[in-house]
């Protein structure tokens, strides 16, 4: 589209939105739309523009260059909904390239109808299928035996399984399948505790088949706390004052006799 285009593009513009188009606009939406050609679908993206209801109603709508080339995009692609490319025998890669380039332009311009209806699978079913199939009875009439019917199938919620961690119950918090875990502290907005960012330890080997509990984790956990616990009593027995000697005990003295002196007689 050049700058004349883009003036005739823009009287359009103006039947909608009472603008007065320029020589200086003319040229800016002729830059803004080199690649674009003036055509119908132009002037229908500029009419589907005008016709859808803004927001807020009291909003003035005004179409820029960028509208209409969105807008004519989806026009085009509207009519390739259900375009199906159909080869020819033998036909190399580019003449391929060549005979889909052309059909697709043929019928985006629309020079030719679109395709109507969608085109339908054809074929039988899978061969694993197909024998599994023919193991319940089936023999070519979609009917199956009476047994095969009696087995219980299980429900269509409990067939399908959420991929990651959230696809198993947690067995550190209990948290249910497709629900974050949760610490153990409550708060007044999160009375069950609060939502954790990331699941627990626990609950990613579980939803990875691996054990709950790594027997060598598990062995070298238990010897890391027998030895901080060795460490601690140590520390505190160091730390306890030590037991003051006791002071030799006195020898007793035995008690003085009191030996009372004889007097001669008189």
């Amino acid at each position: 589209m050049n700058s004349d285009e883009a003036a005739i593009l823009l009287g359009y513009c103006a039947a909608f939105d009472n603008r007065n188009p320029s020589v200086v606009a003319a040229q800016a939406w002729g830059a803004a739309l080199h690649d674009v050609p003036l055509d119908q679908d132009a002037k229908d993206a500029i009419a589907a523009y005008y016709t859808t209801t803004p927001k807020d109603p009291d909003q003035r709508l005004w179409i820029l260059p960028h509208h209409v080339r969105t807008l004519r995009s989806k026009i085009r692609s509207a009519r390739l909904e259900n375009f199906q490319y159909e080869p020819r025998p033998d036909e190399t890669t580019g003449e391929y390239l060549a005979r889909y380039r052309g059909q697709v332009q043929a019928i985006a311009s629309g020079r030719f109808p679109a395709p109507t209806g969608r085109l339908q699978l054809e074929g039988g079913p899978h061969p694993r299928v197909l024998a599994e199939l023919e193991a319940l009875g089936w023999q070519g009439n979609r009917t199956i035996s009476d047994e095969g019917a009696s087995i219980p199938q299980p429900r269509l919620a409990d067939t399908i399984r959420r991929t990651g961690p959230l696809g198993v119950q947690c067995p550190a918090c209990s948290a249910e399948i497709g629900h974050p875990c949760k610490s153990g502290v409550s708060t007044a907005k999160h009375p069950l505790g609060k939502p954790l960012a990331k699941p627990h330890t626990v609950r990613r080997r579980v939803a990875a088949g691996e054990p709950a509990v790594d027997p060598a984790r598990q062995a070298a956990e238990e010897d890391r706390i027998r030895e901080a616990s060795r460490l601690a009593l140590a520390r505190i027995e160091a730390e306890q004052p030590a037991p003051k000697a006791e002071a030799p005990a006195e020898e007793a003295i035995p008690d003085a006799e009191i030996v009372e002196k004889e007097t001669p007689d008189e």
